[in-house]
């Protein structure tokens, strides 16, 4: 089966460009993109230096415009001067030089002022602040979410109220100040019930789920491969279920979290590789095993997942050059293939999907 979609859209992938483009250079990163069939991403901004300025946005713009691929690509722009919370960026000149949203993703903005001020003003330009929400007080040297396999090997753990301490701060900001309030790759089943009673309470409040939180388990960690190690942590079985709920529900929209890092940065197993993993190629592919086949979702409403959603966190001006490309995302199903990570577009190798069979693949058009 064959279906047209208007074009996906990744609102969380991380291309090393500039500071590490030996793990991923812009041009690998959208043809990762492409091949995954995604229409457009939007980068974040924990690159070397961070993109706090317009000129970090202009290149790129710059980078993405010279390799030709029909991808769109939309840079985030940091909360928070060089990611270190402790003051505000320029938000003003970094949504006029044209900044898909504010994000310190990989850290948490401590500071409830410096938050609360930097949310204001995104307010007052009808933009959305991302939070990456895993309080670090909390996360102290923790590397996974209790579980068997990390008390087998004796690992630091990383509990759930890392996450739902953050979220229900935020929450509170943005009951304060009116903002959009996205809450990045959540991972918990109370903070998921967290964002349902936002919403409910009609705050402007959204949240986005990872592939791999939907797919994978810490209950299901049997071996100290580091592909599996990232942040948040993976959710238990029961966190697990409540992901998959709420995304049926239509609460959670997908988002990849596409983290490349090089061979030796994932070295070290669980208690010293980086965080994170590539999923750009297998994210709709992943996402359809789990909630069309696996859950019984929708099948329109879980592209709606990937493109109407996603969308609306973009201010309006920036959704309406999006849908003007007119871009497509083609699904074909009911035909197997195989994930073959040493093709992967991509130039790092920490996926946990090679040699993993799918019945749907997306395609760029």
């Amino acid at each position: 089966m064959v279906s047209e979609y208007p074009g996906f859209i990744d609102v969380h992938v991380h291309f090393r460009d500039p500071g590490d483009g030996a793990s991923e250079t812009t041009a690998s990163g959208l043809a990762a993109a492409c091949a995954g069939g995604f229409a457009a991403v939007a980068t974040m901004p924990n690159t070397s230096p961070a993109c706090d300025s317009p000129d970090a946005i202009s290149f790129q713009v710059r980078q993405a415009a010279a390799t030709g691929l029909p991808v769109m690509l939309l840079p985030s722009a940091c909360i928070t001067k060089g990611r270190r919370g402790e003051e505000p960026a320029d938000i003003e000149r970094l949504a006029e030089a044209g900044a898909a949203f504010f994000t310190d993703d990989g850290s948490f903005v401590s500071n409830a002022r410096v938050m609360e001020d930097a949310m204001r003003r995104a307010a007052a330009l009808g933009m959305c602040v991302c939070e990456h929400a895993l309080d670090p007080r909390l996360v102290k040297d923790g590397v996974v979410r209790d579980c068997a396999f990390a008390r087998s090997r004796s690992l630091s753990t990383i509990p759930p109220e890392a996450e739902t301490s953050a979220i229900s701060r935020d929450i509170s900001i943005c009951r304060v100040t009116g903002c959009k309030l996205h809450i990045q790759h959540i991972s918990t089943a109370a903070g998921v019930e967290l964002v349902r009673m936002a919403v409910r309470e009609g705050l402007p409040v959204t949240a986005e789920a990872t592939p791999h939180h939907l797919m994978f388990s810490c209950d299901g960690l049997v071996r100290d491969d580091a592909n599996f190690k990232m942040a948040p942590p993976l959710g238990n079985d029961e966190d697990r279920a409540e992901l998959r709920k709420a995304v049926k529900e239509g609460l959670l929209m997908f988002a990849t979290d596409h983290a490349p890092h090089s061979a030796a940065k994932k070295s070290g197993g669980f208690a010293r590789a980086a965080n994170g993993i590539t999923g750009l190629e297998t994210a709709a592919a992943a996402t359809y095993a789990v909630m069309v086949e696996g859950e019984g979702m929708d099948r329109d409403a879980w592209a709606a997942a990937w493109h109407e959603k996603p969308l609306a966190l973009f201010a309006e001006d920036l959704r309406g050059r999006v849908a003007s490309a007119r871009r497509k995302t083609v699904v074909e199903t009911g035909k197997t293939w195989r994930f073959d990570l040493e093709s992967s577009a991509s130039l790092s190798r920490n996926c946990p999907y090679g040699g993993m069979e799918f019945a749907c693949r997306a395609f760029n058009r």
